[in-house]
C-alpha cells in the first residue's frame, strides 16, 4: 500500500496571490479537475477557490448536443449529479443540451455545503480568467472541438493564460501552431520502463511545442533511501534534461495528502505540482521556500 492516501481533512491556506519568491517566476501548482478532492470538481466556484490559493485549477472539457463546451470529467452523470433519476445516471453530456447540462447540480456530492453548484460553461471560466491575467487554467480536452476552442480563447484573450494538457506529443505540436502563446502540458504516467520508453519518443521529437512535462509519481515509504516510483535516479536525470530545454519539470505525487513527500520531490528540484491536494501542496512549497 502506498504511503499517501486520499481523504485526509485537510487545512486551508489562503491569502497570497501566488507561490514564489519576488524575484522568482511563481510555482506553477495544477489543482486536478479544478480544485482536488476538497471541492466539487469542475465547478466556477472550484476554479475560483484555486485562484484564491494562488493555485491552477485543471478543466475537464466536453462538447454538449447542441455545441456548448462545458466543464465535467466523467463520462456520464452517475457518480456526481446529485438531482439525476436512476434513468439519466448513464447519460452522456455529449447527448444532452447545454440548457440541460448546465442545470445539473454537481456540488452535493461533496458534500451539503457545496449543494447547489452547477455545471458551467467554459465561456464563463474564460469570462472569469479575462483581464485577469494571474488565473491560469489548465485544459484537459475529453471531447470538445478544437477549432470551436480555440475561438473562445480567442473571443475571451485568455490565450497567453490556457495550458492544453495531453499525453500526446504530436497533439501538442499541432495546437502550438495554432495557439502559438499559450503554454502545453504532457502528462506521462506509468512503470519506469514505460516512461523510459516515452521519453525516448518524445525526444526524437526533440519535445517540440512542450513547455511543460509532468511525470505520474508513486509514493511508499517516505523513511526509505526511495520512497518514489520512478526512482529518484530517474527523477533527476529527466530533471536535468528538461531544464536543459526550459521545459518546467512537473509531479504528479498520486493521491499522495502527504507533506513530507512534496517536500522530498521539491529537495530533488521538481518545479511544479499538479494534485489532488493542494491546501498541503501549498503548504509544503510555502514551507520550503521559507515563507
Amino acid at each position: 500500500m502506498f504511503g499517501c492516501l486520499r481523504g485526509l481533512s485537510l487545512a486551508l491556506v489562503v491569502g497570497f496571490a501566488s507561490i514564489g519568491m519576488a524575484d522568482e517566476k511563481p510555482f506553477m501548482i495544477q489543482a486536478h479537475r479544478g480544485a482536488g478532492i476538497a471541492q466539487p470538481e469542475n465547478t466556477l466556484e472550484a476554479f475560483q477557490y484555486s485562484w484564491s490559493l494562488g493555485v491552477t485549477p485543471e478543466a475537464d472539457l466536453r462538447t454538449t448536443s447542441d455545441g456548448v463546451i462545458v466543464c465535467f470529467h466523467d463520462g456520464n452523470l452517475k457518480r456526481v449529479v446529485g438531482n439525476a433519476d436512476e434513468s439519466q445516471k448513464s447519460q452522456k453530456i455529449e447527448n444532452m443540451t447545454a440548457a440541460q447540462v448546465t442545470d445539473l447540480e454537481v456540488g452535493s456530492f461533496r458534500g451539503k455545503q457545496f449543494e447547489g453548484q452547477k455545471v458551467p460553461k467554459l465561456e464563463s471560466i474564460f469570462a472569469a480568467m479575462q483581464g485577469r491575467p494571474e488565473r491560469m487554467l489548465y485544459l484537459d480536452i475529453k471531447t470538445a472541438d478544437q477549432a470551436r476552442l480555440i475561438e473562445l480563447i480567442h473571443k475571451y484573450q485568455v490565450a497567453p493564460q490556457v495550458i492544453y494538457t495531453t499525453t500526446h506529443p504530436e497533439l501538442i505540436q499541432q495546437w502550438k501552431q495554432r495557439v502559438p502563446e499559450s503554454q502545453t502540458l504532457c502528462w506521462n504516467g506509468g512503470s519506469e520502463e514505460k516512461l523510459t520508453a516515452k521519453l525516448a519518443e518524445i525526444r526524437k521529437g526533440n519535445f517540440e511545442g512542450i513547455t511543460q512535462l509532468q511525470i505520474h509519481v508513486r509514493v511508499g515509504d517516505l523513511k526509505s533511501d526511495d520512497p518514489f516510483n520512478p526512482s529518484k535516479k530517474f527523477l533527476t536525470e529527466v530533471r536535468d534534461e528538461l531544464k536543459q530545454r526550459g521545459i518546467l519539470f512537473q509531479t504528479l505525487p498520486w493521491e499522495c495528502s502527504n507533506e513530507e513527500a512534496y517536500t522530498q520531490l521539491l529537495e530533488l528540484g521538481v518545479e511544479s505540482f499538479a494534485t489532488d491536494y493542494p491546501e498541503v501542496t501549498v503548504a509544503a512549497v510555502k514551507k520550503f521556500q521559507g515563507k
